[in-house]
C-alpha cells in the first residue's frame, strides 16, 4: 500500500542511547555500552518517560491518505514535528488520472456499483480542478476541492515516547484501518533498521489493552474486558490472594 522508509539520521541504537544518558544524570559508568544497553533497557521497562524522547525518529511517509496524515498531528508529545507536500507548489489535477488515492476496502467489498460511484466522483473533482486551472484559478485555491482520500507524502521527526504511545491508540482492533496499517508498516520498517529498534517493536509496541492488562473502551473487541479482569481479581481476593495494586504515580 504505502511506503515506510527510516531515514539515516535515525538514532541507531535508542537502547544504549538511553541508557547513556541516563548514566550522565545518574553519575554512572558510561563508556561501558554493555551498561549503557541494560541501564537503558531498565528505563523503558520501568516506563521512565523522559529518557525515551532522546531516541529521535526520522521517517519518510509516501503514499498513505492525507486523512491518515492529519490524524498523525494528533500524536504530539514530546515535540514531534513534520513537513507535508505542498497543495500550493504539487500540481494535483492528475490525481485521479494516476490513480493516487486510497480505496477503502469496504468499497471494493461491496462490488463494482460501489467502486465505480467511488472511482467517478475521484474523476469529478480531478475533472473540475483541470477547468479551473484552463480559466486561471490559482493553484492554491483549486486544491481545497482535493479530497482527504489522495495520497500524501510527508517527513515526520518523531521520538521513541511518542511512537511507544501511539503503538498503545493504534494498534487496538478498533482504531482506524489505514492508521493501524501505517503504524504497522512503520514497526516493520524499524524491525530492519537495527536490532536494539527489533527488539523495542516485538517487545515495547503493544496496543493499551495488554499494556493496561484490560481494554478502557466503551465499545471492546472483547479481548481484554474490563469486567472480565474485575470478575478474575475478585476470584483470586475471594481464595484469599493479596492483589497489590500498580504504583500510579510510577
Amino acid at each position: 500500500m504505502g511506503m515506510i522508509e527510516i531515514q539515516e539520521e535515525t538514532t541507531k541504537n535508542p537502547i544504549t542511547l538511553i541508557g547513556k544518558e541516563a548514566g550522565i544524570c545518574w553519575g554512572a559508568d558510561i563508556e561501558d555500552n554493555k551498561k549503557n544497553y541494560k541501564r537503558g533497557k531498565e528505563c523503558i521497562e520501568n516506563d521512565h518517560g523522559r529518557t525515551l524522547e532522546f531516541p529521535q525518529v526520522y521517517i519518510t511517509i509516501e503514499d498513505y491518505s492525507a486523512r491518515v496524515m492529519r490524524e498523525l498531528y494528533t500524536h504530539i508529545g514530546g515535540a514531534p514535528t513534520r513537513l507535508q507536500a505542498s497543495t500550493r507548489y504539487i500540481d494535483y489535477t492528475d490525481f485521479s488520472k494516476k490513480q493516487q488515492y486510497v480505496i477503502p476496502n469496504s468499497v471494493t467489498k461491496k462490488g463494482t456499483d460501489a467502486l465505480s460511484i467511488y472511482v467517478d466522483a475521484m474523476d469529478n473533482i480531478a475533472d473540475a480542478m483541470i477547468k479551473l486551472n484552463d480559466l486561471g484559478i490559482p493553484r492554491e485555491d483549486i486544491a481545497l476541492l482535493l479530497p482527504l482520500g489522495m495520497h500524501s507524502k510527508m517527513v515526520w521527526r518523531t521520538n521513541l515516547r511518542n511512537l511507544i504511545d501511539m503503538s498503545h491508540q493504534r494498534l487496538c482492533n478498533r482504531a482506524n484501518w489505514e492508521f493501524r496499517t501505517l503504524f504497522l508498516d512503520v514497526m516493520s520498517a524499524l524491525k530492519n533498521y537495527s536490532e536494539e529498534w527489533n527488539s523495542i517493536v516485538m517487545n515495547v509496541f503493544k496496543p493499551k489493552c495488554q499494556y493496561l492488562g484490560y481494554c478502557p473502551e466503551k465499545f471492546s473487541c472483547g479481548a481484554y474486558e474490563k469486567t472480565r479482569i474485575e470478575e478474575t481479581i475478585i476470584r483470586l481476593k475471594s481464595a484469599g490472594y493479596q492483589i497489590i495494586a500498580p504504583d500510579d504515580g510510577k
